[in-house]
């Protein structure tokens, strides 16, 4: 099971990054805060301190176009914001 789905890469998140040592990725839903610890640990080759995590529920969206009306949902899912000890950081953009 792929524990880290993807890194929250975005503006806010970059200087959160930058000042406070904490960086966000998208989980799977059924993962808890140790194995989201053990897996970041493992894949970045740092020390976590702290893990937050959050239950985004998706919403639902509708819009008009020639076939009428159109509902939908957009996707649910858990985001994790990981606190790295002091001196740690993780660069995403290493291997581009």
């Amino acid at each position: 099971m792929n524990i880290i789905l993807k890194p929250v890469i975005t503006e806010k998140m970059t200087e959160i990054g930058e000042k406070l040592k904490q960086y966000a990725f998208i989980v799977d839903r059924g993962a808890n805060k140790v194995q989201i610890r053990n897996a970041v640990e493992q894949l970045y080759g740092v020390k976590v301190t702290s893990v937050n995590t959050m239950n985004h529920d998706g919403k639902a969206k509708s819009r008009m176009s020639k076939s009428g009306y159109l509902t939908g949902r957009t996707n649910a899912y858990k985001k994790a914001i990981v606190t790295l000890s002091e001196g740690e950081t993780i660069d995403f953009f290493s291997n581009i």
